[in-house]
């Protein structure tokens, strides 16, 4: 049987690049000021089955990815690397966690990204750490205004 392929799935099994050229490796190494001035790798790290409001470029998660990612050990390392490497640029990590949040305040672009991540997380089979990175960032639900953490709590269920 012949694998799936699509962008996006090369694009994780490190096979090619996303729209701007930058493989997965190169993206998951940028420093997190990289990670924060830049724009329009997220929904290449983590898509939906949405067209992009932000970049028109982007991945449109299909059924047929979703069942390729079912099937495919190394594309699963690779989104658990893309996660690991958003929960230290997001300080939720034990090594990171006494570091400045700069997102946690009434109104930030990274909450747009959290959403987006946690809804992907899910659609591509990864509910554990979905709900790992929710446990996360819901600890600051205090100081996030209750809309957003509202889209937080839709995007762990919105299919």
């Amino acid at each position: 049987m012949k694998s799936m392929t699509s962008p996006w799935l090369d694009f994780f099994r490190g096979a090619s690049t996303d729209s701007a050229g930058r493989s997965l490796h190169e993206i998951l190494a940028w420093s997190d000021a990289e990670l924060e001035a830049v724009h329009d790798y997220i929904q290449w790290l983590f898509p939906l089955p949405e067209r992009s409001m932000f970049n028109a470029s982007a991945p449109i998660l299909t059924p047929a990815d979703r069942a390729a990612v079912r099937a495919d050990a190394t594309i699963q390392a690779n989104i658990r690397a893309a996660f690991q490497r958003m929960l230290r640029f997001y300080g939720l990590t034990p090594d990171t966690a006494h570091l400045p949040k700069p997102w946690v305040c009434a109104a930030d672009h990274n909450h747009l990204r959290l959403t987006r991540i946690l809804r992907s997380l899910r659609l591509l089979g990864f509910p554990e750490e979905s709900q790992t990175l929710y446990d996360g960032i819901s600890q600051y639900n205090s100081v996030i205004p209750e809309r957003t953490s509202q889209f937080w709590r839709n995007a762990m269920t919105q299919d």
